[in-house]
């Protein structure tokens, strides 16, 4: 028996990399998931590998119709969603004298207003239906600082502040919500900021010497989404090989 059977899910920014490997995960164990992302072709590609569990559609996660959009598809196609994985979002890297402002605009649209808009959209349907999880992706960076990261942390930070208020006003409705905060993953989205060479430094400053991968993420996804963790709930997550146990990458 899948550990995710009866689970309808929605996965943003499942197309590639981290969301991925949520949403084979979730397949594996029994989900049917709605993968969520704009990056039509690879989205596409992952939704007819899996099969008649998974379906892609194109979506602006800072766009409210968008969200509804995508609510209502998934409720027609597989039921009630019921765990929903916010796991879109984009790294910039910028210093606070020289980082234009429509980047921290667009950093806050995505990253923050992007969770946002999806707890939002999912709530009336998970209320109606007994509960549910929803499982916010945030970062190391929303636990410490590091430098030029003053824009994308303040929307991790943000993302970890909206989640424990969530839970305390979602809890009575039977919706629980948690932040997962990865350190150093190898993905596509952290490989444009200096390939290789990013990710040898990554790894001389993580306690276990070496960065983390997409499967190491899926796991913890796997668990928030099931019952398994019925009794976790504003809860933050660090996946990051130790990182965090004293001091951020940038230190």
């Amino acid at each position: 028996m899948g550990r995710l059977d009866n689970k309808v899910a929605i996965v943003t920014g499942g197309a590639q990399g981290q969301g991925a490997s949520i949403v084979r995960s979730y397949v594996a164990e029994g989900a049917q998931v709605l993968i969520a992302d704009v990056a039509k072709d690879h989205g596409q590609a992952l939704a007819d590998e899996l099969g008649d569990a998974a379906h892609f559609v194109h979506h602006d996660v800072s766009d409210a119709a968008s969200w509804a959009s995508v609510v209502d598809d998934v409720n027609t196609r597989f039921g009630p969603v019921n765990v929903l994985a916010n796991n879109a979002g984009i790294l910039r890297f910028g210093d606070i004298e020289r980082q234009p402002a429509e980047e921290v605009e667009l950093l806050w649209r995505i990253n923050q207003m992007g969770v946002f808009l999806g707890m939002q959209a999912v709530t009336r349907t998970m209320r109606k239906n007994g509960g549910g999880s929803i499982i916010n992706a945030s970062s190391v960076e929303g636990l410490a600082g590091m430098p030029s990261c003053t824009a994308y942390a303040a929307t991790k930070w943000a993302i970890r502040g909206m989640t424990k208020c969530a839970a305390m006003e979602l809890g009575p409705k039977g919706i629980r919500v948690n932040s997962v905060h990865p350190g150093m993953i190898d993905t596509p989205m952290t490989r444009v900021h200096g390939g290789d060479a990013a990710m040898e430094f990554g790894a001389s400053r993580v306690p276990l010497r070496r960065v983390g991968h997409p499967e190491d993420i899926a796991p913890v996804y796997v668990f928030l989404g099931s019952d398994e963790s019925s009794y976790i709930n504003g809860a933050e997550i660090a996946v990051d090989g130790g990182v965090t146990s004293t001091h951020a990458f940038g230190a």
